[in-house]
């Protein structure tokens, strides 16, 4: 069999298509969708039926992002900048493969010596944000990050279905 000859059969027919993201760190700003001042999100890929997104996290300021939690494991890369727990000792640094494991309290910090920082993220099931003491202030799943890129790219004039391609 050669190398080359590509898969002779159908696939399931209840097989979604890949997603395949040219460009994932976009050049039409518009794509980014705005999160917080200064911090914005990219979807790659909103798996409604699965509860996970990957996205790109792009932060221009320094400092404290926020508190939070996982109930499953988060995935992380570094594509620019670095960034850091409060709780830990370790900096991820551009080219740092970060894995978060279920359950951990940790709290983002950008350093001051950032300019931006951009880190794809696979969160799988919610961001669970806390206080310092562990008190519940909020979270995101991915129908309100799906929501929050249909109002976005609505506004911006890219329609509000440009989110479609990335959601699965």
């Amino acid at each position: 069999m050669s190398i080359a000859t590509p898969y002779r059969h159908p696939n399931p027919k209840e097989a979604l298509p890949e997603i395949v993201v040219q460009h994932a760190v976009p050049q039409d700003e518009r794509v980014w969708v705005p999160q917080a001042e200064n911090v914005w999100f990219r979807p790659l890929c909103l798996n409604v039926s699965q509860g996970y997104w990957t996205n790109l996290l792009r932060v221009r300021k320094s400092g404290v992002l926020s508190c939070h939690r996982h109930p499953q494991a988060v995935h992380g890369y570094v594509i620019k900048g670095s960034w850091r727990y409060l709780e830990h000792d370790w900096v991820a640094t551009e080219g740092s493969y970060v894995f978060e494991p279920p359950g951990e309290t940790h709290t983002l910090y950008v350093p001051e010596d950032v300019q931006e920082m951009i880190t794809l993220f696979q969160v799988n099931g919610v961001m669970y944000y806390v206080d310092s003491e562990g008190r519940h202030t909020g979270f995101e799943d991915v129908f309100i990050k799906l929501d929050m890129c249909r109002k976005h790219y609505e506004s911006v004039g890219l329609g509000a279905d440009y989110v479609d391609q990335f959601v699965r």
